[in-house]
């Protein structure tokens, strides 16, 4: 079967924060000040809901595999964008479906006119910090915007050209 990818509905979100919620269980990162404790983790397409905003998800046949989005960073100028939420299930990681939802979201991002994508992880997620290595992210030292994730100690950010 085909991976497709489209962009979150309603009927999405049950699954997907399951999807996250269990990746930071498996990563020992369920804690406070990450996505694990986001009210808009349970409600991913009402958090995606701006037009400068996206969220794409992945999927085999009728299963859910995954998402990433984009949207705008909250305390930062209007051309900085983050890349947020991307996770998949254990069985879709290492098969291209990651980079194809964060070139999606990318791609979004130079359509809105960003010019800085930011994002925020854990180092603890070994496999998705050397996918955003090999795009082409650069390591910053310090946090960016208002996330409210004061746990999520990994900071990167990609220029969009």
């Amino acid at each position: 079967m085909k991976i497709t990818y489209r962009t979150i509905y309603e009927s999405d979100n049950s699954a997907l924060a399951t999807i996250i919620k269990s990746t930071l269980i498996e990563y020992d990162s369920a804690t406070d000040g990450t996505v694990f404790t986001d009210k808009g983790t349970n409600a991913l397409s009402t958090t995606f809901t701006d037009s400068r905003s996206r969220y794409f998800v992945a999927y085999l046949g009728e299963e859910l595999l995954g998402g990433a989005g984009i949207n705008l960073l909250p305390g930062e100028s209007d051309n900085v964008c983050e890349l947020q939420r991307m996770f998949l299930k254990p069985a879709a990681r290492n098969k291209g479906i990651g980079k194809k939802l964060m070139q999606l979201c990318l791609d979004f991002a130079k359509e809105q006119n960003f010019t800085i994508c930011y994002l925020e992880t854990f180092p603890k997620l070994k496999e998705a910090i050397l996918l955003y290595e090999k795009t082409g992210f650069e390591y910053i030292d310090h946090s960016m915007g208002n996330t409210g994730h004061f746990a999520c100690t990994t900071r990167m950010i990609y220029r969009i050209e």
